[in-house]
């Protein structure tokens, strides 16, 4: 009796402590493995926590306005603001989905964006290119390519990307830039994505202050542009999920460059039927390619002569003989484009053409004819200029700058009454000091 008594004690200790191992240890190991760090700041837990649905109606896009700062006051100011310690994830990949003819538009309007905000430098037009994007993306902006870019064009100052407001656009960029621009723009419209600015949204010079840069975080620098995004949720990655809309609109403000925005804005967009009279583009590019090189300038082929080729190959600027009909333009533009994946031309008639490239802007408003052509998105289109060549369509027509006003007529002129006379001429007499050795002549 007093052995099994010995005996049971010992197996309540065994039953508890296989019980503390069992149940206990596995729970331990479980909170210790999902605890927040105690080395991490305080603000990067609470963003690890961060809801995955807007907490609040997205924030307002105030216009770009700066303060009245000189360029070295502005660049000590913004030294003194600190870079974001926070992750600066990389924003994920841009695929635009939309027709031929709204990829097209997107392109050149974000190339535009590029080329006029950062210049000729590929870094830098990256950079402006993955903002574009973010913004597309971000419900506190428009939801289309062009709409962001273009967004408070209407402003004397204040729009968004200053170029469109600030009387930029009339500088004409060589066809040499632009192509590497548009090249840029395509790349970060099928999925290449700028990891240094993140998700920003924002960015300006450091030689300015613009009144919104106190209230976002600063979280990196290219070159001289500083970049922001928004503080709070509105800055992180779950915000940025909407999808670009169809429907880019037409910008007329860079038909100049780019035929795709060429034409009435109340037409329907598409190419014109005169090209597709012989096929899709993509029977074009497919035909055998002409051998057109640096050695064919100044020679006649088509009825046309050839004046120059921009870099790539990819743009033609000729000289429209006397004797061709412009129905036959298109059939000309498919003699240079054959083969070719991407194709631009650029007509004068003869005594108007340039010399070469760049071109001005009383240069490209003297343009005859225009062909377009990419593969890769079906975009094809000649437009002509209507006001040297009539068309039946307006959807054929280039769109032209605004003619200037005409002067106001001269003001009536009031009948003369009898008896009195009209002075017929007036005299400006320039009176200077007389020579000191002189004696003035005495009074009449």
């Amino acid at each position: 009796m007093t052995d099994t008594h010995l005996t049971s004690q010992p197996h309540r200790l065994m039953w508890l402590l296989w019980l503390m191992l069992f149940v206990g240890l596995p729970a331990f190991v479980a909170m210790w493995e999902t605890r927040i760090p105690l080395n991490k700041p305080r603000r990067e837990a609470a963003a690890a926590v961060r809801p995955a649905h807007a907490p609040s109606p997205p924030p307002v896009v105030a216009p770009t306005e700066i303060y009245a700062l000189g360029r070295d006051q502005a660049r000590a100011f913004n030294a003194t603001i600190p870079f974001s310690r926070l992750p600066n994830p990389a924003a994920r990949p841009f695929l635009f989905s939309g027709s031929p003819i709204d990829f097209a538009r997107a392109t050149d309007c974000l190339a535009a964006a590029q080329l006029y905000e950062a210049g000729d430098d590929a870094v830098g037009e990256r950079a402006v290119a993955q903002v574009v994007l973010n913004r597309v993306r971000h419900p506190a902006f428009p939801k289309t390519v062009c709409g962001v870019v273009f967004q408070g064009q209407e402003r004397a100052t204040g729009c968004q990307f200053t170029f469109t407001c600030d009387g930029a656009l009339a500088r004409s960029p060589t066809q040499a830039a632009w192509e590497r621009a548009r090249d840029i723009a395509r790349s970060a419209l099928a999925g290449k994505v700028y990891k240094p600015v993140g998700y920003a949204t924002h960015y300006h010079t450091d030689w300015v202050v613009p009144y919104w840069s106190g209230s976002l975080d600063k979280i990196t620098a290219v070159g001289s542009h500083l970049f922001f995004r928004w503080r709070g949720w509105w800055g992180t990655p779950p915000a940025f999920r909407r999808a670009g809309e169809d429907g880019e609109p037409l910008v007329q403000r860079i038909a100049r460059l780019s035929a795709a925005h060429q034409g009435d804005p109340d037409a329907p967009a598409g190419p014109s039927p005169l090209v597709l009279a012989g096929g899709t583009v993509a029977d074009l590019a497919a035909r055998p390619q002409q051998m057109i090189g640096t050695d064919s300038l100044g020679r006649t082929m088509a009825g046309v002569r050839l004046i120059a080729i921009a870099p790539g190959a990819r743009s033609f600027l000729v000289e429209l003989g006397r004797a061709t009909s412009p129905d036959n333009w298109p059939a000309m533009a498919q003699t240079f484009c054959a083969g070719r994946p991407e194709c631009r031309i650029m007509a004068w008639r003869m005594g108007t053409a340039p010399g070469g490239l760049p071109l001005s802007g009383d240069q490209m408003e003297s343009m005859a004819f225009a062909y377009i052509h990419n593969s890769a998105t079906g975009l094809q289109r000649a437009l002509w200029n209507c006001l040297q060549t009539p068309r039946g369509k307006k959807d054929e027509c280039m769109l032209q700058r605004n003619p200037k006003a005409a002067a106001p007529p001269p003001p009536a002129t009031a009948p003369e009454l009898a008896g009195v006379r009209r002075k017929e001429r007036f005299e400006v007499v320039k009176i200077t000091p007389p020579p000191p050795a002189v004696t003035p002549p005495a009074k009449p």
